[in-house]
């Protein structure tokens, strides 16, 4: 069946599910929605996961095929860490979306919520030797809390996992893929969101500092450590995420997300 047949002719699997998992999928309809219309997307590829509430094994992932302005509720995949579809509704999933994904389910169970993407500033961040850079206050969101991965090509060999999870460690909420592009991690979607936003709008200011081709200023380490930790504990509270205002703008163009 064809990615356009099947969005045609898709049926709510709302009946078959939690009021928990129902609400997640809700969630993370709407994330895969905002990365569209906020220009973070790549055709049919990258993708998002949350772990179903209750289950450490199981996550919900984008159906391969589909734009991110598709996504529906009914319509991401649920499977578990073998890879395994647990609800039928007619969709698979990507293999390397299920690799790196599976491995932060499988390690961080902490993290609820992963999202990967490869937008131009977050693959010019991952060729950069230096990686991303505490230049900005916002930037010193990630300051300490991102890890690296090395360059292994298209995530397609399960072994990658291992790998993935042990330069992820215990202690980082996002990773740059090298020469690949970028994961952020959360407890929650609207957290997921936040986090993706801010890390897309840091990168893009870093690269035209460094396009100006003047002297980059970098504050002093106390500084930086200082405001990650201010960035963590506003983390923690979601007072002013502007997370519902995202979705009341998500209503208005095209409340499809929901069914």
């Amino acid at each position: 069946m064809s990615a356009t047949t099947a969005l045609r002719n898709a049926v709510s699997v709302r009946d078959q599910v939690s009021e928990e998992e129902w609400a997640l999928r809700l969630d993370l309809a709407a994330l895969y929605r905002l990365a569209a219309k906020h220009g973070m997307t790549d055709l049919t590829y990258t993708h998002f996961s949350a772990r179903i509430p209750g289950d450490e094994d199981v996550f919900l992932l984008n159906p391969y095929g589909l734009r991110f302005d598709q996504v529906t509720a009914s319509s991401l995949v649920k499977i578990d860490v073998d890879g395994n579809i647990l609800l039928d509704n007619g969709y698979g999933v990507n293999a390397a979306g299920f690799t790196i994904h599976s491995a932060v389910h499988m390690a961080r169970h902490d993290l609820k919520v992963a999202a990967h993407t490869h937008t131009p500033a977050g693959m010019a961040i991952s060729a950069l030797k230096d990686g991303l850079m505490p230049l900005t206050q916002k930037s010193m969101r990630y300051y300490g809390r991102t890890a690296y991965h090395g360059f292994e090509g298209p995530a397609l060999d399960l072994d990658e996992r291992e790998r993935i999870i042990a330069d992820f460690g215990t202690d980082k909420h996002t990773m740059i893929l090298q020469n690949h592009g970028i994961m952020v991690c959360a407890s929650s979607v609207r957290l997921a969101w936040t986090r993706l936003y801010t890390l897309e709008k840091t990168m893009q200011a870093q690269l035209l500092a460094m396009a100006s081709g003047a002297k980059l200023r970098v504050p002093p380490k106390e500084a930086c450590e200082k405001v990650a930790a201010q960035w963590d504990k506003g983390d923690d509270t979601y007072r002013q995420d502007g997370w519902e205002s995202q979705l009341r703008l998500l209503d208005r163009a095209d409340p499809t997300w929901k069914h």
